[in-house]
C-alpha cells in the first residue's frame, strides 16, 4: 500500500492506500476540508487484505492534539453490532437458540407482559422496552444490575414482536444480559475473550484505565437557527413522554466521555475503537464466517429480521437484521440526507450516533470501519459518512444508490 502523509489546514492525515482507493482518500481529505470533520479515522479490508488505513485531525476541539495512529473514541451504537456478535456466538455454540424464549435463559424477563419474549425479539429491537417510563436514579448506566432490574419490571412499550422501536441503550442490557446469563461472564469479558483478543482488535466495551489517555473526547453537535426539526426532534422538545424522548433523555444523568462511563460495559453504546478495529471486527463476516460462523450463520444474522415505515423510537422507516442496521434510504423525507445510511442490500453494520460506522458486505468481501469525534446531526449518517460509503462502494465498481441501494456493476 502506498504511504500517505498529507498537511491541511485542519491537521494532517497519515496512514496507507492501496491506490486503487485514492478516490476514498479525497473524500477523506474533503470531509476535513469543507464538511467539518475534527478528528477521524477510515479503515477497510478486502477479503481480508487490508486496503485503506487513515487517520487524521485533531483528538480535542482545541485543535491542540493531533489525531494518532492508536487513537480511539467512542463509537456509540457501533457496539451494539459487537454486542450482538457475542450472542450470535453463543447461538453458534448452542447455548440458546435464536427463537427460544428469552424465560429459557433469563427467567425475570418473563413478567408484566414479556412473558412470551424470544432472543430474535431482543436482537431485532422488537422486544418493546425501548426506555423507561420512570426515571433512572442518577448514575443509573454505570450499575449493571440495576438497569437489568429495572428492564425486568418494565412492561413493554406494544407487545413483543408486533412492531419495532430502536432500543437505543437499553439494547446493551437486553442482548447483554442474556451473554451473562449464558456465558457467566460479564460482557465486556466474553467479547474480550472471543472476539478483540482473538482477532487483535483495540475495541473495548468497558475501557481500562491505562487507555484513557488515547481516547479523543466526543464533541457533542450544537445545532444553529437552521437546523433541521426531524420528527425525532420535535417528541424531544414537545412530548418528555414520547418513547423518543425517554430514550434519549431518561439516562440518569450520563455522561458518554466520563472516565467511569467509558469504563463501564455498555452494550448498547459505550465501546471504544477505531476503524482499523471496526473494520477488524466485520472482517470474519465479510469472509462468510471465517472461523467464526458457518456462512449460513452469517446470512441469518444480515438478512432483514424488522422493518417499518415508522420506528416507534426514531420516527423514520428502518430496517435491521438480527443486531444489525441494514441499507436505509430516507433521502425522499425532508430531512432524510441525515435519517439515512445507503449501503447494498447484502450489507450490514451498524450506526454510531453522531456518525461513525462499521459494517461488512460479504458480497464483496467487505469490511468498512469509520470513528470520528465530532458529531454531525441526525440519526444515522451525516454526509461526513455517507460521502465515505459511496466513495468506497464507487471505487469497487458499483454502479448506483438510486435505487435505495448501492448496486454492484452487471
Amino acid at each position: 500500500m502506498e504511504h500517505i502523509d498529507i498537511e491541511l489546514a485542519q491537521g494532517r492525515v497519515q496512514g496507507a492506500l492501496d491506490s486503487r482507493f485514492a478516490p476514498l482518500l479525497d473524500a477523506f481529505v474533503d470531509n476535513f476540508k469543507s464538511r467539518g470533520e475534527l478528528g477521524a479515522s477510515l479503515a477497510l479490508s478486502l477479503e481480508g487484505r487490508p486496503c485503506v488505513d487513515l487517520w487524521g485531525g485533531h483528538k480535542d476541539r482545541e485543535r491542540t492534539e493531533p489525531w494518532e495512529a492508536d487513537t480511539v473514541s467512542l463509537v456509540f451504537s457501533v457496539t451494539k453490532a459487537a454486542t450482538a456478535l457475542c450472542a450470535h456466538h453463543l447461538m453458534h455454540d448452542g447455548a440458546f437458540e435464536l427463537h427460544d424464549p428469552v424465560r429459557k435463559i433469563w427467567p425475570g424477563f418473563a413478567q408484566a407482559g414479556k412473558e412470551d419474549a424470544t432472543v430474535a425479539m431482543m436482537l431485532n429491537h422488537s422486544v418493546g422496552v425501548p426506555a423507561f417510563r420512570e426515571p433512572l436514579k442518577p448514575g443509573a448506566y454505570l450499575d449493571w444490575d440495576y438497569m437489568v432490574s429495572r428492564l425486568e419490571e418494565e412492561a413493554p412499550f406494544w407487545k413483543p414482536g408486533v412492531r419495532n422501536g430502536y432500543h437505543m441503550m437499553s439494547f446493551g442490557w437486553t442482548v447483554g444480559e442474556l451473554v451473562r446469563k449464558a456465558s457467566g461472564m460479564s460482557l465486556g469479558a466474553y467479547f474480550k475473550t472471543h472476539f478483540a483478543d482473538p482477532l487483535g482488535l483495540d475495541f473495548s466495551i468497558g475501557l481500562g484505565q491505562k487507555d484513557l489517555a488515547r481516547v479523543a473526547p466526543m464533541v457533542p453537535y450544537k445545532p444553529g437557527p437552521d437546523a433541521p426539526i426531524t420528527e425525532f426532534t420535535k417528541a424531544l422538545l414537545t412530548d418528555p413522554q414520547s418513547i423518543s424522548a425517554l430514550s434519549l433523555l431518561n439516562s440518569g444523568g450520563h455522561e458518554a466521555n466520563a472516565p467511569a462511563a467509558l469504563a463501564a460495559e455498555l452494550g448498547g453504546g459505550g465501546g471504544v475503537s477505531n476503524a482499523r478495529s471496526v473494520a477488524g471486527l466485520f472482517a470474519p463476516l465479510a469472509a462468510r464466517g471465517g472461523s467464526l460462523f458457518t456462512a449460513d450463520e452469517v446470512a441469518r444474522m444480515g438478512a432483514v429480521s424488522a422493518a417499518t415505515q415508522e420506528d416507534a423510537t426514531l420516527l423514520i422507516p428502518t430496517r435491521f437484521a438480527l443486531g444489525f442496521m441494514k441499507s436505509m434510504d430516507n433521502r425522499a423525507r425532508p430531512f432524510g440526507a441525515i435519517e439515512s445510511c445507503v449501503l447494498s442490500e447484502t450489507a450490514f453494520g451498524h450506526v454510531g450516533a453522531g456518525g461513525s460506522l462499521g459494517f461488512a458486505d460479504p458480497a464483496c468481501g467487505l469490511a468498512f470501519g469509520y470513528t470520528m469525534n465530532a458529531m454531525g446531526a441526525g440519526l444515522l449518517l451525516n454526509d461526513r459518512g455517507q460521502s465515505l460509503v459511496d466513495a468506497t462502494y464507487a471505487c469497487l465498481g458499483h454502479r448506483s444508490s438510486a435505487s435505495s441501494r448501492w448496486l454492484p456493476s452487471a
